[in-house]
């Protein structure tokens, strides 16, 4: 049996992964971690009172890179679900991952649906020179833009130099009307609204046409299969990986 804990285990996404292990036949949830009445406060209060085979985080993008540290440190195996890690933090885990053996799975989006997106929106780019995201969550999300269009961009940006082919020379009246402009002038868009749960749409142009690439989740459902792929992954491998894409 794999010994899991959960870390924000009180939040949405939180619960419902605690939901899903307690129907998984080989896994056994033995923390809940978070720090608004948890069964334990931190990860170091759980670590001192139970085995725990796998963390896995769902928590704030102020605490991730701390939570993860103190994992890798530690010898904690760690599935990081929480967005908000800037690339210098992910290379440092990555680092930290390889030279402690301890694994650590990063996924800025564990639905499978998002990960065909971004794959598709990764072929698209060989083929159209502009590019632009945009990504709308509800508006309790605290990190923008999501890490789901952040990984799209550097996806589509390992394939093409430049996303704003032929534009001409812009000033914003109002600063940032155009976006924030990510790898290689790709343009992100971030919609925070109450109504929203996650969705992200890539839209391509040339001449004459547009390609429009989109994903929408309507329910968090959706995540658990790609979670559980992550954690059976970490539990067998004990390595470094970011994106869900590298083990579907």
């Amino acid at each position: 049996m794999i010994n899991i804990a959960v870390c924000g285990a009180n939040g949405k996404m939180g619960q419902e992964v605690i939901k899903t292990i307690k129907t998984a036949d080989d896994m056994t949830l033995v923390a809940r971690i978070d720090i608004n009445n948890g069964q334990f406060a931190t990860i170091k209060d759980a670590k001192d009172s139970v085995n725990i085979d796998i963390l896995v985080d769902f928590t704030q993008p102020q605490s991730i890179y701390e939570n993860a540290l103190y994992c890798l440190n530690n010898r904690i195996n760690i599935v990081i679900g929480t967005t908000g890690l800037s690339d210098t933090q992910i290379e440092e885990l990555k680092k930290l991952s390889n030279s402690t053996k301890t694994g650590c799975f990063i996924a800025p989006n564990f639905s499978t649906g998002a990960v065909l997106m971004m794959k598709f929106a990764q072929i698209a780019a060989k083929y159209f020179n502009n590019a632009e995201i945009i990504e709308l969550h509800h508006n309790q999300k605290k990190d923008a833009p999501s890490g789901t269009a952040v990984k799209t961009a550097a996806l589509m940006a390992e394939v093409n130099e430049s996303f704003t082919t032929g534009n001409c020379s812009e000033t914003e009246t109002i600063k940032g009307a155009r976006g924030a402009n990510s790898y290689n002038n790709i343009h992100i868009h971030s919609v925070r609204m109450p109504g929203f749960m996650a969705s992200q749409e890539v839209i391509f142009g040339s001449n004459g046409q547009t390609l429009k690439i989109r994903h929408d989740s309507s329910d968090r459902e959706c995540y658990m299969p790609g979670v559980m792929l992550a954690i059976r992954y970490v539990s067998e491998h004990k390595n470094f990986v970011y994106g869900l894409d590298n083990i579907l």
